[in-house]
């Protein structure tokens, strides 16, 4: 099952300036500085962050917290995986799936 939330910060609360990632013995992660949750199931979390896109993977994976104003997001599982998909290493932009299923 994919889902999809996107959202602005439309002025309100804090800026989505700043982009941390807070892990806690692998099995929590705090996200700051996310922008849109492409898409996510127990196993991959797709994130659009101010930094690019970040792909969390793992197992049991679950959104514990999505604070759409600040940009907070809150992930509990087993956390194998945290990549950014950066289109500079490649040259040509490859989309998003060519990205994924390199």
């Amino acid at each position: 099952m994919e889902h999809s939330y996107g959202y602005t910060n439309g002025g309100q609360g804090r800026k989505l300036e700043d982009h941390q990632i807070i892990m806690k013995g692998r099995k929590t992660l705090e996200i700051s500085g996310v922008k849109q949750v492409e898409s996510f199931d127990n196993e991959e979390f797709l994130l659009e962050t101010i930094m690019g896109y970040l792909s969390i993977r793992g197992q049991h994976l679950q959104m514990k917290n999505l604070d759409v104003d600040s940009g907070n997001v809150s992930i509990q599982g087993r956390v194998d995986d945290l990549v950014y998909l950066d289109e500079q290493h490649g040259g040509k932009s490859k989309g998003l799936f060519g990205k994924l299923f390199k």
